[in-house]
């Protein structure tokens, strides 16, 4: 552990969060959003880089593994569900 106490050894680069919809891409780093750059078209980086663009969970995977290959730290979390309470 650093002597500031805070481990500072993981940096999320890109996080791919699942929706109902498709997965959620919210760049996390400026690698992240600059690798990003080199995958989307220029109209839309703006939206990536504010976190609202959506893409099918097949190709966030790939997207995923990508990005994986490059080097940066990708984190895909898998949808939760919210159950309702059984009475």
């Amino acid at each position: 552990m650093p002597p500031n106490r805070y481990n500072t050894g993981f940096c999320m680069d890109i996080s791919l969060s699942e929706k109902r919809i498709g997965t959620q891409i919210d760049p996390k780093s400026v690698h992240g959003i600059l690798w990003l750059q080199t995958h989307f078209e220029s109209n839309h980086w703006e939206s990536i880089s504010n976190g609202l663009v959506i893409i099918p969970t097949k190709d966030a995977k790939m997207l995923g593994e990508d990005a994986l290959a490059a080097g940066l730290n990708v984190n895909f979390i898998n949808s939760l569900s919210h159950l309702d309470k059984i009475s």
